[in-house]
């Protein structure tokens, strides 16, 4: 699952016979946020790389990306969920769990998401409100809450997944970790061919079902992937196709 943080989008605007480069100023620290069960809260540093304040809006949800903030139902509180940030400075997001009964054997994943929003541009900065183009830009990060003593250790779930066919050009993937497993790229690789399967991301417990563009019903095919760190790294790592 990609979860590389978009600093800069080319917006390209065809109104009014011009176009415009659009970039956010806005950084998080991470990819993703590890809760630990054992913390009573964590926080996520937002620093402003541009030369113009800002606002920046934060909230959680569940899941539904098209969820408002005023209506997502998380375990959850975020303080500030909205903050101005002086050019070239910070903010600091404290998160608090606020202890409802989740699971206890699995990790329970959530969304962190920090919507950017420019001050206005002012007259006499280089710019008018005719030929101004102000853009939001939204991130959106995992957030997984984490239970206490969980095994394996989260570095070794990818290499616990099983990989089978699952018939026709279809790959079965079989987590039994209680981790959620993201992989930036999965592989299938037989000889000098290789077949790109895209991005997955697997449940803890669960089985999931990629589809091959390719006939992969003759040789012996091996899985090659690279699967996302708790730090936002990438591990590569290869299985055998049952």
């Amino acid at each position: 699952m990609k979860q590389k943080l978009i600093k800069c989008t080319l917006a390209v605007i065809l109104a009014a016979g011009f176009s415009q480069y659009a970039c956010a100023d806005l950084v998080l620290s991470g990819t993703r946020v590890i809760f630990p069960a054992n913390k009573k809260d964590v926080t996520v540093q937002l620093t402003n790389k541009g030369s113009h304040p800002l606002l920046a809006q934060s909230w959680i949800d569940a899941g539904d990306p098209s969820a408002r903030p005023e209506s997502v139902d998380v375990p959850f509180y975020l303080t500030p969920p909205v903050s101005r940030i002086d050019a070239e400075k910070g903010q600091t997001l404290r998160i608090v769990y606020n202890q409802p009964k989740l699971p206890a054997d699995r990790e329970s994943i959530f969304w962190l998401n920090v919507l950017e929003i420019p001050a206005k541009a002012k007259k006499g900065d280089g710019s008018t409100a005719d030929n101004t183009l102000q853009l939001a830009f939204r991130t959106r990060v995992k957030l997984f809450y984490r239970p206490d003593n969980l095994k394996p250790q989260p570095n070794q779930a990818a290499s616990a997944v099983i990989w089978s066919k699952a018939g026709g050009n279809k790959i079965k993937a079989n987590n039994p970790t209680p981790y959620y497993i993201s992989y930036s790229a999965v592989n299938l690789k037989s000889g000098t061919k290789n077949v790109e399967l895209g991005d997955a991301m697997l449940a803890p417990f669960s089985t999931t079902e990629l589809q091959s563009k390719q006939s992969i019903n003759d040789g012996a095919w091996k899985i090659n992937y690279a699967s996302i760190n708790d730090y936002g790294g990438s591990d590569k790592g290869e299985s055998t196709l049952k």
